[in-house]
């Protein structure tokens, strides 16, 4: 029961829509401008550098809020499982990100939300340690779709380098949990660029700076 809770509180969080809601503003509906979608990179590419920045900011601490509220509800009672609580919530804001049902299931594809987890669950260096990867790979490559896939990967190796140093203090099953829910994590990020895959293979994948093709 304290897993379904915490999927419906982070789906929850992930309905706020931060690009979606800065676009009403602007009095346009960026899910039908530029590539169709509703988060950091359509911002920035549609909407100019503040909304971008802005849009990153929401989405990703939309997911730690959802984190520090499950913290503060089950905290005191299941010590040992509030690992995988966190990480359920944070499931459940990619989830709601990703598919607000009030949007017609349209949002984003949780890379934002997913470093909001990354922050919540893991530790500074692997904070950091994404960071640079993603920075790195997007200036070489200009592709923010690789570096999207790049850093949720880090992530999810990350989860399972920390767990078995005892980072989480939690076993057995708790563990594989952790394991398992992050690694959803990576396949959903992975099925949201499908279609960014299909054009880095075919080689007409969208550059940062660029135009949309």
């Amino acid at each position: 029961m304290e897993r379904i809770i915490c999927v419906l509180i982070g789906y929850l969080f992930g309905l706020l829509q931060t690009g979606y809601f800065i676009g009403r503003l602007n009095n346009v509906d960026i899910r039908k401008m530029g590539s169709g979608n509703a988060g950091t990179t359509n911002a920035l590419r549609t909407l100019g550098k503040r909304a971008g920045a802005v849009t990153l900011l929401g989405d990703c601490f939309k997911c730690v809020a959802a984190v520090l509220l499950v913290h503060f509800i089950f905290g005191n009672g299941a010590a040992d499982l509030l690992p995988v609580l966190s990480m359920y919530a944070g499931a459940g804001v990619i989830l709601g990100h990703n598919f607000p049902f009030y949007l017609g299931f349209k949002g984003g594809k949780g890379i934002a939300a997913t470093a909001g987890l990354i922050i919540s669950t893991t530790n500074i260096w692997i904070v950091l340690i994404c960071l640079v990867a993603f920075v790195g790979i997007v200036a070489i490559s200009r592709y923010v779709s690789v570096g999207s896939l790049l850093v949720v990967s880090i992530f999810f190796a990350a989860v399972v380098i920390l767990g078995q140093n005892g980072y989480y203090h939690t076993t057995g099953r708790y563990l594989g949990e952790i394991y398992g829910v992050a690694f959803f994590v990576v396949i959903i990020a992975f099925f949201q660029h499908r279609e960014n895959i299909k054009r880095l293979i075919k080689g007409n994948e969208n550059k940062i700076g660029a135009k949309k093709k």
